[in-house]
């Protein structure tokens, strides 16, 4: 190649990265002279701002709280052309999310975004307007309101017991809980949105089951939400690892994927509403240019990403708390003997009378946030938190792992122990207690992601006997957006006697 190809070929980027200096130097001038009281930041380096202090082999949120330690609950990082605002205190909470809550009430835009959300049609990740305003209120309407938690509770009774009937046949053995309590959560979505099942009872705990999980999970998993080529923009331009093109490959998957569910039900021209594609197809008729198939396609996705996962996750995170704390499975097994007994298997009409159950559910949460970091939030406009000056366009991440520990907001905050939640509202804990997110962009779906995790984890304490068996239950978590255990859950199970007549 001669030279002037060379100079010809690398022309443009030099051209695109100076002015991309430029503007950010430009950026950062201004953003001083708004800013007369930034929040404390680590030193930083040119260019990459503060990337090199996040070390990649470690969960993003225990880098933080680390960070957090030494310069306090509220700081200021930047990675690349992005300015974060990290905070982990109830005070900061307050501030962001009572007083600034429409400032920090939009999203950041991003590689993953442009592509995996419908153009923003995603109601967890449109802007905050008019258009997130009615997907949210149909939504509730449609799913997380207490008539349809009402309508939905026999699809949760129903595919907890074909659970349990699975795990009655390997009674005596040590059993693969993880991929049972997936397959479970999956089900219990896909019949909601769809009426159908995702894993068929004899799949369960079968290669076959695995690998549908396994492809549900590589289509509907939560993604990263800021990347590299987000810090960097340069690198999306020169295409960087690839990325750019594995976004859009896993978006055509998606999107075939629900699109030949929602063409299916609407072929069978079922008016029932029984399941959500059937109610949205109905909306659709009636506003066929808001509520197009995009919209609708939006919002399965929603459904796939936060709700399957996540209820999956916090199940499996509270029976590794119970297989070590015999103690507190014990008195479970006991209020569950005593309130609900072995007349009928446990439904969502007995969770109110199991108070300890909700206990032992809060005190997980509280542990093992799903969403360690929640959702990141975008400052629409200049700011004060916490006394500080905040810039217009700061991203927002609140570490609720490092608040969950918090030693001033909770006693032993390490130790498992239901009983701290006893006689507690916990939805009214507020900005120490946040494991569905706070303020107006708070998750929509708690009280069914609380109804579907207490009745998995009551039907399993109703109806066996666990031990951990020779190995010791571990409480690693892998990298990523979500508190993945690195190693999945297996346990020894065996029928009660009293509940054998239940499967």
């Amino acid at each position: 190649m001669d030279h002037q190809t060379c100079f010809v070929l690398l022309l443009p980027p030099f051209i695109f990265f100076t002015i991309f200096i430029l503007k950010h130097f430009q950026n950062q001038n201004q953003n001083q002279n708004q800013n007369q009281n930034p929040p404390p930041s680590p030193p930083s380096l040119p260019l990459i701002g503060h990337l090199h202090l996040l070390n990649l082999n470690n969960p993003l949120h225990l880098t933080l709280a680390s960070l957090s330690s030494h310069l306090g609950p509220i700081f200021s990082l930047r990675l690349g052309c992005k300015s974060f605002l990290i905070i982990s205190s109830p005070s900061a909470i307050d501030d962001c999310f009572t007083t600034n809550d429409v400032v920090f009430a939009n999203r950041p835009t991003s590689l993953a975004g442009d592509h995996l959300t419908y153009n923003y049609s995603a109601y967890a990740w449109s802007p905050y307007g008019q258009l997130w305003r009615i997907l949210r209120r149909l939504t509730v309407v449609e799913l997380f309101s207490s008539r349809s938690l009402h309508r939905s509770a026999h699809i949760r009774e129903e595919e907890i017991l074909r659970i349990l009937r699975r795990l009655r046949e390997e009674s005596g053995k040590r059993v693969d809980l993880n991929n049972a309590i997936s397959a479970f959560s999956f089900n219990v979505v896909m019949r909601g949105i769809a009426g159908k099942l995702c894993v068929k009872e004899e799949e369960i705990g079968t290669e076959a089951g695995r690998e549908i999980l396994r492809s549900m999970r590589g289509m509907f998993s939560p993604t990263v939400l800021l990347g590299m080529c987000d810090y960097f923009p340069i690198l999306r331009w020169i295409g960087y690892k690839g990325l750019e093109k594995k976004a859009v490959l896993l978006q055509r998957k998606r999107d075939e994927f629900l699109q030949a569910m929602v063409d299916e039900i609407r072929e069978e021209e079922k008016t029932r509403g029984s399941n959500l594609i059937e109610r949205l197809l109905s909306v659709q008729a009636a506003d066929p240019d808001l509520y197009n198939d995009d919209v609708i396609k939006s919002i399965l996705v929603v459904m796939l990403t936060a709700g399957t996962d996540t209820s999956a996750l916090t199940i499996e995170w509270a029976m590794s708390n119970l297989l070590t704390q015999p103690r507190v499975l014990q008195k479970l097994q006991q209020e569950i003997d005593k309130n609900i007994g072995h007349d009928h298997l446990i439904n969502d009409a007995d969770l109110p009378k199991l108070p300890y159950l909700r206990c032992i559910v809060n005190e997980t949460l509280r542990l093992h946030p799903v969403t360690p970091l929640l959702l990141p939030h975008l400052s629409s406009e200049h700011c004060r938190v916490g006394g500080y000056d905040i810039p217009r366009g700061t991203i927002l991440l609140v570490n609720a792992w490092a608040v969950h520990r918090g030693p001033d907001q909770w006693d032993e905050p390490e130790k498992f122990y239901p009983e701290r939640f006893e006689g507690l509202e916990a939805e009214r804990e507020g900005s120490r207690f946040l494991p569905f997110g706070i303020g107006r962009r708070a998750c929509p779906g708690a009280a069914m992601a609380m109804r579907t995790v207490s009745l998995a984890l009551g039907a399993f304490v109703q109806c066996f006997e666990w031990g951990k068996g020779d190995d010791e239950v571990d409480f690693g978590v892998n990298l990523g957006v979500t508190m993945h255990k690195e190693k999945p859950l297996e346990a020894m199970c065996v029928v009660r006697n009293e509940a054998l007549h239940l499967l």
